[in-house]
């Protein structure tokens, strides 16, 4: 064979190999690397003349942060309609959270739209768009107080306790399932009294170290990222002392909402980073549980305090909240997942939406869960590809969302079982009223008939485990 002839077939492609390779990804698949860049915060005219130096800052962001309706408010005229105005108000008049909001969160909602725009409807509650709550619905719909042995700490699974130091965040989302005690007292919320205390800290930490079986505890509250530098190492310290404890999870929404912090509080992330090698160095893991719910919260400042903080072997994973109008699109959530990965951001948790008070707008039902769980698998690599779970109202815990023993989607009706957390025990999760039957819905208004309801998903799901 010549020269030319060995030349001509060693540029040829194997037989079949042009019929097996995948074609080029579009420009849309590749969409999760596009992050926003650039003065952006200039577009809102309070934030006009306001410097890079300034808004990579940290105490410039804490100290701008809005917590009082009327000033958020303020901040919007000229970019909002007085209607608009008019309903944000009604809104928090009736919200169980109070109000605190970051100039970058604000940054990002696009003022254009903002009765649609999706990071508005996680911060901004309309009376509009508020719906009554479900009949069976409660402040405290997980029980987490029923689980605490002492305040502050729920222990509820096995080998894991849940510690809430603190009842602040650097911001206030309307979802959170902890309304019950963050932030400040509302028009319609008492709260629970959960502040930095240090006797009560030590009667957690003398409860954890009672436990033997404890091994992982979740340090929330509140945000862990509002706890000073020593408080952190404080905390940090006295349960990598502890013999029994093997893993840590610090739990901030911060990344989200103030990713500057992680740039510029360099005593912060100091304390965070001597934690987990710390722990590193005991063999025991210490990592960051964060909160991203719509790929919008990602930007390029999120993608250097992302990078800080990999660079210092800090892992990060996500814990997302499926919210109806944020993130119940299969394409937003394939989008958020490998935006996640892309920043090295490990996507955790979907969590369907917990029973919350004065958010009943924002909840899915369960089928949407499930159908937006089947789209996503797959679509990158099953360690960046989240858990869609139910956190079982009553205390059941966290169960995958396909894991129901009875599921009725004419009457929104779901029954899960809980055998580690509490064997022999059956935890109700109900879909919105709004997306069922009108038929159904008059159901629902009876409490007769919510009995009965409940009653036939039950025995369902009995006689499904009795096989």
């Amino acid at each position: 064979m010549d020269a030319a002839s060995l030349k001509s077939r060693e540029a040829s492609p194997l037989p079949g190999a042009a019929a097996a390779r995948k074609p080029t990804a579009p420009d849309a698949e590749l969409a999760h690397r596009d992050l926003l860049r650039g003065a952006f915060w200039r577009a809102i005219p309070a934030y006009a003349d306001v410097t890079e130096e300034q808004f990579l800052d940290h105490q410039w962001q804490a100290k701008h942060s809005i917590t009082k309706v009327e000033k958020l408010l303020a901040v919007l005229r000229g970019l909002v309609s007085d209607a608009f105005v008019e309903d944000a108000t009604e809104g928090f008049h009736r919200a169980p959270m109070s109000v605190r909001v970051s100039p970058y969160l604000l940054s990002l909602i696009d003022w254009s739209e903002p009765f649609s725009d999706p990071l508005r409807t996680q911060f901004i509650p309309l009376g509009s768009r508020l719906l009554p709550d479900h009949p069976k619905l409660g402040l405290d719909s997980l029980h987490e107080q029923a689980d605490a042995p002492v305040p502050g700490l729920t222990h509820r699974y096995p080998d894991k306790a849940l510690f809430l130091p603190l009842n602040t965040c650097p911001v206030y989302c309307r979802f959170c399932t902890r309304s019950y005690a963050v932030g400040a007292d509302t028009d319609g919320v008492e709260k629970v009294e959960l502040r930095v205390d240090e006797e009560r800290w030590h009667r957690a930490f003398a409860y954890i170290a009672s436990r033997p079986e404890l091994e992982d505890i979740v340090v929330s509250g509140g945000d862990a990222y509002n706890l000073r530098p020593t408080q952190l190492i404080e905390i940090g310290e006295a349960l990598l002392a502890m013999k029994n404890i093997r893993r840590i999870r610090f739990a901030t929404k911060g990344p989200a909402v103030m990713p500057q912090k992680v740039l510029s509080d360099h005593a912060w992330t100091d304390a965070l980073t001597r934690i987990v090698d710390a722990g590193r160095k005991l063999h025991k893991e210490v990592v960051l549980h964060t909160h991203f719910n719509h790929p919008r919260e990602i930007t390029g400042i999120t993608e250097a305090a992302m990078n800080l903080l990999f660079e210092r072997g800090i892992t990060v994973r996500n814990q997302t909240v499926l919210q109806r109008g944020v993130n119940d699109r299969v394409e937003t959530m394939r989008l958020l997942v490998k935006r996640l990965g892309h920043v090295n951001v490990h996507p955790y948790y979907v969590y369907v939406h917990d029973l919350v008070r004065g958010v009943e707008d924002l909840r899915t039902t369960l089928g949407t869960a499930l159908e937006i769980e089947k789209h996503v698998r797959g679509c990158t690599a099953g360690f960046n590809t989240p858990t869609f779970v139910v956190d079982a109202p009553g205390g059941g815990g966290k169960r995958d969302a396909h894991s129901f023993e009875h599921y009725d989607r004419e009457t929104g009706v779901s029954v899960f079982t809980s055998p580690s957390v509490h064997g022999g025990a059956y935890y109700f999760y109900f879909d919105p009223l709004d997306c069922l039957s009108p038929e159904v819905q008059k159901r629902w208004r009876s409490p007769v008939e919510q009995d009965a309801m409940m009653a036939k998903a039950l025995a369902a799901a009995k006689a499904r485990v009795r096989g």
